[in-house]
């Protein structure tokens, strides 16, 4: 379902003229990353549903985690990137062609992924896992704070550079949302028209229901792991791992009526083409 759902998202974006905005640029945006970010993790954890013995190589486990960093980060970013475009279409609409042009949608997106990379490799090269505190883990897929418990000696730089991430992709994110939304709210209540109201309202409402959902999730895993890692949290990750990137396809397309048009016209055209 997951797969299904951001693929037809993609597909009804890419191959839509009228959806062919900033808007949606970022929304074809964040169903890639939801594509990739569940198949990084859901497949290996069917696999351990099944079998008998749940096992996953060193290498697999790194790769699952950093590839986990980076399109959980890029995602973060990407959020709030959207949260801006959002205030500039209801706060500036005049100006929204001009500030939000492809040129800038490129930028972001060459910045987003690069600066994601970047402070996800770079620390592991600079000092390299060394692990030697045994070869369980307690979770569902391989995430940073539960192999910090197998690293050797003094984990205190992994846990700075953790800190600094988290600082940089997830908390300065959320509060640039915040304060979006807040002048959005407020540029809201002073359009005149009720119909008008409404819309920019529902415009509004998809993206901020995806934004509690995922920082909501997120920030209580990552801040609620400190010295003493609570198991139960395990659960908690199955929201941004497995719900948003499933959810997100059919709030955004569902509550669109743009998305839901633009299908019906690509499908009817489609169906025309071929009974030709």
């Amino acid at each position: 379902m997951t797969m299904l759902g951001n693929c037809f998202l993609i597909c009804t974006v890419i191959l839509s003229p009228q959806l062919h905005t900033a808007m949606y640029y970022f929304l074809c945006n964040l169903s890639f990353i939801d594509l990739f970010y569940s198949s990084n993790c859901i497949p290996n954890m069917l696999y351990d549903v099944i079998s008998e013995q749940s096992r996953i190589s060193v290498i697999g486990c790194l790769t699952q985690m950093y590839c986990g960093l980076i399109l959980g980060g890029t995602e973060y970013v990407l959020l709030a990137v959207m949260a801006y475009d959002r205030y500039i279409a209801i706060c500036f609409p005049l100006h929204y062609t001009v500030i939000m042009s492809w040129r800038t949608c490129k930028y972001l997106t060459v910045i987003m992924w690069a600066g994601n990379i970047i402070l996800n490799t770079v620390p592991p090269i600079i000092k390299p896992y060394v692990f030697c505190g045994g070869n369980k883990v307690n979770h569902f897929a391989c995430e940073i704070f539960i192999l910090l418990e197998l690293v050797c000696g003094d984990i205190s730089f992994y846990k700075l550079t953790t800190f600094i991430g988290s600082l940089f992709v997830l908390f300065l994110p959320f509060v640039f949302i915040m304060v979006s939304y807040i002048c959005i709210i407020i540029s809201i209540i002073k359009i005149k028209s009720q119909d008008g109201r409404s819309r920019a309202f529902s415009t509004c409402a998809s993206h901020l229901t995806v934004v509690l959902m995922l920082y909501g999730t997120c920030m209580t895993t990552y801040t609620g792991q400190g010295e003493d890692y609570s198991p139960k949290l395990k659960y908690v990750s199955i929201m941004y791992v497995i719900i948003t990137p499933l959810l997100n396809p059919f709030i955004y397309s569902l509550r669109n009526n743009e998305v839901k048009n633009a299908f019906w016209k690509m499908l009817t055209r489609y169906s025309v083409s071929h009974s030709l």
